[in-house]
């Protein structure tokens, strides 16, 4: 599993932009940034759509004059879906990725089997990357919702 002091590994990540689809590769989208990543089990989903999200939304602006660069919701869904959702929770200043096969989650070390709830899926967490380098990792326990809040981040930043 990812730890903190570690670079972030190599993948490809999926985004639905203004029709057209973007596959982002993770060095590019962490290098000479700040960046904070927050992953989510699964889009529309009751606490990732009622407070994880839009608690970033709420504080886009106040990571920014922190001096985050790109603040990204990760999810095992396909791109169509994040689109949708960010959309739905008038997301505009966070990048909705898509993991569509988890595998950048299974290369974090950070996916989980949810069997009858949807399979494979990304844990809850949150991490700040700066210059491609985990800086630091916030992993909920299973079911928790404390430590991967925005609030959190910015108290961190």
């Amino acid at each position: 599993m990812i730890q903190q002091n570690d670079p972030m590994p190599a993948g490809e990540l999926s985004q639905l932009k203004n029709g057209n689809m973007i596959t982002h590769k993770t060095q590019e989208l962490f290098a000479n940034k700040k960046v904070v990543l927050f992953a989510v089990p699964g889009a529309f989903t009751p606490t990732c759509s009622a407070a994880h999200l839009p608690g970033y939304v709420v504080s886009a602006d106040e990571l920014k004059a922190k001096g985050v660069d790109a603040i990204i919701c990760l999810s095992v869904n396909d791109a169509f879906v994040m689109n949708a959702w960010g959309e739905a929770q008038n997301a505009e200043n966070i990048m909705m990725l898509a993991d569509g096969d988890g595998s950048y989650s299974k290369t974090l070390g950070l996916d989980m089997q949810t069997a009858g709830f949807g399979g494979l899926r990304s844990q809850r967490y949150a991490m700040i990357i700066e210059d491609g380098i985990v800086t630091s990792l916030h992993i909920e326990k299973p079911k928790e919702f404390e430590v991967s809040k925005a609030e959190v981040i910015l108290k961190t930043l």
